[in-house]
């Protein structure tokens, strides 16, 4: 099985990429996060999920082997296809260890595609996960410094308005920590969108 590859990228489509390896380019999808990063022409390693079907041989990437595993983590989940997981992928780590350790429902179905009773789900195996693999979704940061950069009001605003879950919390995380309010912190994540 492919573990990774390694070479120059050629960017397509948002969320797809090729990798160019001895002169084949290899097609991989990544979360938003990844693709955002990846520079056009530029050599990078990926590590690598093949995931086959009898009508399907996809591959998907990810900037370290934490991500691979948790995409390959997400895809045992039942309910769970690799687009869904992509998306999860996408999202921060700290925002998934933060809604884990509070089990807030609402954070998680804040995230594109994912309802009450999936999110309920996915919380009860994120926690049987963190307790196999604990340091899977990173380590806790300040209460503080979590409450703002994911601030619920301010995700679903901002999902409400057509962005996706990724871009949201990737935003949100940037903003100065002395914004105090929802409302300032959808304004401010507002103008740098």
């Amino acid at each position: 099985m492919i573990a990774h590859l390694r070479g120059p990228i050629h960017k397509l489509d948002t969320g797809e990429a090729t990798v160019d390896v001895a002169g084949v380019g290899y097609r991989v999808q990544v979360p938003l996060d990844v693709w955002d990063s990846l520079e056009e022409g530029q050599p990078r390693m990926l590590w690598v999920s093949a995931y086959i079907r009898e009508d399907r041989f996809d591959l998907f990437g990810f900037a370290d082997r934490a991500g691979r595993t948790l995409f390959e983590e997400f895809l045992k989940l039942p309910g769970i296809g690799p687009k869904m997981a992509l998306e999860f992928c996408a999202v921060p780590r700290d925002f998934l260890l933060r809604a884990t350790h509070t089990q807030d429902v609402s954070m998680l179905s804040s995230i594109k595609g994912v309802g009450k009773r999936t999110a309920e789900k996915l919380l009860l195996e994120l926690k049987s996960l963190l307790e196999k693999k604990p340091g899977l979704l990173g380590t806790s940061s300040t209460d503080g410094a979590m409450r703002s950069e994911f601030d619920h009001d301010a995700v679903t605003t901002l999902s409400s308005l057509g962005y996706d879950s990724a871009t949201i919390l990737r935003t949100l995380k940037a903003l100065p920590p002395d914004l105090k309010s929802t409302e300032e912190r959808v304004a401010a994540a507002l103008r740098s969108l």
